[in-house]
């Protein structure tokens, strides 16, 4: 029984105070531990982040202004090409007027020396079949008045010229 008055006189609500002394020491002993180790190694840890977490960020703005940068440049150039593809084609379209117009040219030049020749052969033609028909009708004029006549004029008309004169005045008289 007398353990038992003990133990009815210590009160379970309130704690011993070697307990508290222990409970106190030991947390004390907790916080220097906590404060000198773990805390500094959280705090390193939580900054490693916030520069991993900052410095990407700060990358990805660099890599953003040099991928929109590119992006310019490319399409500056492309810009560029069109303009120069243009002119290109223009020049080209300039180039082949031009050899059309060179072509037609030479082909009107050829054309034209084409119809002064055949006019020239049709002209050279007809001076020869003109010459070919005055002999010709020369020839039947004198056989017809031979036979008029009763007597060879185809001496005498030879020697006078009077077929020539006679066809120079028929051509006189068609002229007018």
């Amino acid at each position: 029984m007398f353990v038992l008055a003990e133990v009815q006189a210590h009160n379970p609500i309130i704690p011993l105070w070697q307990e508290l002394l222990i409970g106190g020491v030991a947390f004390l002993v907790l916080c220097f531990v906590l404060m000198k180790f773990v805390f500094p190694r959280m705090e390193e840890t939580f900054q490693a982040r916030v520069d991993a977490i900052e410095g990407g960020i700060k990358r990805a703005e660099a890599a953003q202004a040099e991928a929109n940068q590119l992006l310019e440049q490319y399409r500056a150039q492309l810009a560029e090409a069109r303009t120069d593809a243009a002119k290109i084609r223009d020049d080209a379209r300039a180039d082949a007027e031009g050899i059309r117009q060179d072509i037609l040219a030479k082909a009107r030049e050829e054309s034209d020396r084409i119809i002064a020749a055949g006019k020239e052969q049709l002209a050279a033609e007809r001076a020869t079949i003109v010459r070919e028909l005055r002999t010709e009708v020369g020839t039947l004029a004198v056989d017809l008045a031979s036979k008029i006549v009763g007597e060879s004029l185809a001496d005498e008309a030879r020697r006078k010229g009077t077929v020539d004169r006679f066809l120079s005045g028929l051509e006189s008289a068609g002229a007018r």
